[in-house]
């Protein structure tokens, strides 16, 4: 009983509880939802009052744009106004100056009608003057035009002759007078012979019965030396067979064997003879370093001649003579010597291979790495290229001193002959000339013109065209005169 009525009370206080606990909650809910309304009411107020400040400013910043867009606008209308006012006067001034232009282009016009107008009277009035000249001079414009050229022509050649006379005066009175020196020094300190060899090899057999055995019995030994000296045009078979005659007849004992045995002797002598004669002739020049192949054919230009020069010598006489002027004038002495001895080299081959002893020399020289400037030395003595170093026109000059002296040269008759008719031939080829001499050997040509073709100032001019034929046509040693002569004659008799 007490259990239940505990259990009674105790649900009634819970009960009682959750009453007590409901109006509490009520209440508090009632409270809030109050303060709730009153947030709800002061944000909606302060809400209000914030949207009309906001509209208040908002109404004050347009109002004070508009403000600042008025004044611009305003400023700008007065800027556009100045503007328009200036372009206007613009206008202004441009049309005044249009307006004056177009009076100037008028009068212009008019100065134009009367200056054309000037022209036309003065064309009419030159014409008539003209026409009037022609009737009283007798020539018409063309002629008048042909003689006035004519006149320029002949004025233009003097002035020519008389300038190109004057510098060639000069050019020469100078280039003389140091050559002249250089020359004569080199000359003088050039001892070289005179003489010219002969291109037969003599042996002297010392009576008949000798002769007899060196033609044998039915002519075999014979048969057996012109074996030997078949090609004795060469100069060094020539000399084997004569060396070989030689020792045939000191030795006594002639028949082909022994012929054939002498032979063999007298080539290896020979080929001695002929590097003793190359290294003796690399001493004599001064030349160093030079290759034992080129050393041989120096020696065997000893046995070769050019007009009955030795070659040998006058490569030898040439290196003195381009050493010694290289020394006057202080060019190089040393390339000057071996390319004054080595010029000449392929004359040495000529016999053998195809090809002229200039372009030959060239190859052989390339061959055994000689210098270039001792290579074009060699292409150009003869001028077949054009001299481009101070070395290859020294030994140009070199060769022709040498081959040009009194007794250094035999030439052949015919082509002596060949070579004057040749110089008169070119003299007669060119207008004017009515007659031509060559004298002196071939070293000078004498030409007689036509006084009334040729006149005095145009004798230099032609002179000059003369000799550029000749260095373009001829080959020839030294140099050659061309002397021109022109004379006027008046012939009258009194009766």
């Amino acid at each position: 009983l007490i259990a239940a009525a505990a259990v009674i009370f105790g649900v009634v206080g819970y009960v009682a509880g959750i009453a007590h606990r409901k109006r509490v909650a009520e209440a508090a809910i009632g409270s809030a939802e109050d303060e709730a309304k009153r947030i709800v009411s002061q944000a909606i107020s302060e809400g209000e009052q914030k949207k009309k400040e906001a509209v208040l400013e908002a109404k004050e910043d347009i109002h004070r744009r508009r403000s600042e867009l008025e004044r611009e606008v305003r400023d700008r209308r007065q800027e556009l106004s100045k503007q328009e006012k200036r372009l206007v006067q613009k206008e202004e001034t441009l049309d005044k100056k249009t307006d004056a232009l177009d009076k100037k282009d008028e009068q212009l016009n008019k100065k134009h009608k009367t200056a054309d107008k000037k022209l036309e009277e003065i064309e009419a009035l030159r014409q008539s003057q003209l026409t009037r000249l022609e009737e009283i001079a007798g020539y018409s414009t063309e002629e008048a035009k042909a003689y006035l050229l004519e006149q320029l022509d002949a004025t233009l050649d003097r002035e020519k002759a008389l300038r190109l006379r004057d510098y060639e005066q000069q050019v020469k009175d100078d280039a003389d007078a140091m050559a002249k020196e250089i020359i004569t020094t080199a000359i003088q300190r050039c001892a070289a012979e005179n003489t010219a060899e002969a291109t037969v090899s003599v042996v002297d057999l010392p009576g008949d019965e000798m002769k007899g055995r060196i033609i044998g019995r039915e002519g075999r030994n014979i048969r057996a030396l012109e074996t030997i000296t078949v090609s004795s045009f060469d100069p060094v078979r020539r000399e084997i067979a004569r060396v070989t005659i030689e020792k045939l007849i000191s030795d006594g004992r002639i028949h082909p064997a022994r012929i054939e045995e002498m032979y063999e002797k007298a080539k290896k002598e020979v080929n001695t003879a002929i590097k003793q004669a190359g290294e003796r002739a690399v001493l004599d020049a001064g030349v160093s370093g030079l290759n034992g192949e080129l050393v041989k054919l120096l020696g065997s230009l000893k046995y070769r001649t050019s007009y009955g020069q030795n070659v040998l010598s006058h490569s030898l006489e040439v290196s003195y003579l381009a050493g010694l002027m290289a020394a006057e004038i202080g060019a190089d002495v040393k390339t000057a010597r071996r390319a004054g001895l080595l010029h000449d080299i392929g004359k040495a081959l000529d016999r053998q291979m195809d090809g002229t002893h200039v372009s030959l020399g060239v190859e052989y020289a390339k061959k055994y790495r000689e210098s270039e400037a001792v290579v074009h030395a060699i292409a150009a003595h003869h001028g077949d290229v054009e001299p481009r170093t101070i070395v290859a026109c020294l030994v140009q000059a070199a060769d022709a001193i040498s081959a040009s002296r009194p007794g250094a040269r035999r030439e052949n008759v015919q082509n002596y002959i060949k070579r004057l008719e040749k110089l008169e031939e070119i003299a007669k080829s060119f207008p004017g000339v009515d007659k031509s001499y060559a004298i002196q050997a071939g070293r000078e040509v004498r030409i007689v013109v036509k006084p009334e073709v040729i006149s005095d100032d145009r004798m230099v001019i032609l002179a000059r065209d003369i000799v550029k034929r000749i260095e373009d046509e001829m080959e020839y040693p030294g140099q050659i005169k061309v002397n021109i002569i022109r004379e006027s004659r008046a012939t009258e008799y009194a009766k």
